[in-house]
């Protein structure tokens, strides 16, 4: 008897997934046993998909069990093909089709008020995340998925890329660290990520690592065409060593959009406990926010893991926006609306940029090389938050694009 080998999950909870056992023999054909409670409507289908992967590469001798819990087409590729990899690694790949709702790019300064983890090895959660409308989707590869299912949970994510609708939210992918991060990229660069996640980061090397790494993967394939023209970074600071390098960090590389602070392993870095108040990482979260703006991105902050406690979120959220933060990420989609409405510009502050704005333009309708606001000189910086504010407002629907035409001060 040959190596038994075993992918995916299964279990009571388990759903829109499968657990595949595959074992190669010299003899025999193909021996398929599928479990399912959808058999009598779905089981030829899962049959005939899996027979076809088996002699897409090459098994012709196998005993193989799928069972069954929901999964999706892609699910049930990524499964059985990272088990056939196990026993035969090989340089082809079973892709699902590629999904013409996900050819979309994403702007450098696109708002990224909040970004959706989802474990990267579990696609009941990837499916319809999209419609809970967060403005990025974050497949995890790193701590969300346990170190002996990471390998697999490539598979997934890389599949998840190609065929799970992500309803316009940017698409993201969190890599591991070091070399397995590396070779992460390998799954994802060829399928249309707009954004890479790198964990832990603490030196520019690391980011410049990634960017080889990405650019060696598509000078060496060519004919990837659902792809965007720049793929986006967000190095993560997660260590007393990483604040201290922020800003060399942020500034090493043009498509750096973000840099966010990951607080739980900052923290623990630092041998202390995270607060709901959070003293014990003011200084740390000040240090990212003044290095992304030195460097002209976006300062992202960490997430809030109580996901019952929505008031406490709301002022969580109320004091990473008075640090400076343009949005967190999150690990429930229950917390979306709240991260959007109180990162949002409020009321009173869409009425000052208004009027700082409306100055603004009938000081250059004028020909003034000033600005004022009644008895007061309004400073250019002053001037260019109003105006991302009003932008913000418009993207919202705070305010009709074509304000200005009604408003009176």
């Amino acid at each position: 008897m040959g190596e038994i080998v075993t992918t995916g999950n299964k279990g009571k909870t388990v759903r829109s997934d499968c657990f595949v056992t595959l074992e190669l023999t010299t003899s025999g054909g193909i021996d398929l046993k599928i479990e399912s409670k959808v058999a009598v409507m779905y089981g030829a289908v899962i049959r005939e998909q899996a027979l076809e992967i088996l002699d897409f590469f090459g098994i012709g001798h196998a005993l193989v069990k799928i069972e069954d819990s929901g999964a999706l087409p892609l699910v049930l590729a990524a499964r059985l093909e990272a088990a056939i990899k196990k026993l035969v690694p090989c340089e082809k790949s079973w892709l699902p089709p590629f999904l013409p709702e996900n050819s979309y790019t994403t702007e450098k300064d696109r708002s990224r008020f909040s970004r959706l983890y989802l474990p990267g090895n579990t696609p009941s959660l990837m499916i319809n995340a999209g419609i809970h409308k967060p403005n990025g989707i974050i497949l995890d590869l790193e701590d969300a998925v346990a170190p002996d299912k990471k390998d697999e949970a490539r598979f997934m994510v890389r599949n998840a890329l190609c065929g799970i609708d992500f309803y316009g939210a940017e698409r993201m992918v969190r890599i591991n660290q070091g070399e397995r991060g590396l070779e992460d990229l390998e799954y994802i660069i060829p399928h249309n990520v707009n954004l890479i996640l790198l964990p832990k980061c603490e030196h520019p090397d690391q980011v410049r690592a990634v960017n080889e790494k990405i650019n060696s993967i598509l000078a060496n394939q060519s004919s990837i065409v659902n792809r965007q023209s720049s793929i986006w970074l967000m190095p993560i600071i997660e260590s007393a060593l990483g604040v201290i390098n922020a800003y060399s960090i942020a500034s090493s590389a043009e498509n750096i959009v973000a840099l966010a602070i990951g607080l739980e392993d900052y923290t623990a870095d630092l041998g202390t406990r995270r607060t709901a108040e959070g003293a014990e990482s003011f200084f740390a979260r000040s240090m990212v926010v003044n290095a992304a703006r030195a460097a002209g991105i976006q300062p992202i902050d960490s997430v809030f893991s109580d996901v019952a406690d929505m008031e406490g979120l709301r002022q969580n959220v109320l004091r990473s926006k008075a640090l400076g933060f343009d949005g967190m990420g999150c690990i429930h989609p229950r917390q979306i609306a709240v991260i959007h409405e109180t990162f949002a510009p409020t009321a009173e502050e869409i009425e000052r940029a208004k009027k700082i704005v409306f100055a603004f333009h009938k000081a250059h309708e004028q020909g003034l090389g000033v600005v004022s606001l009644g008895t007061k000189m309004i400073d250019p910086p002053v001037v260019k938050r109003a105006l991302n504010t009003i932008n913000l407002a418009i993207k919202m629907n705070k305010i009709a694009e074509n304000w200005r035409e009604t408003y009176e001060q």
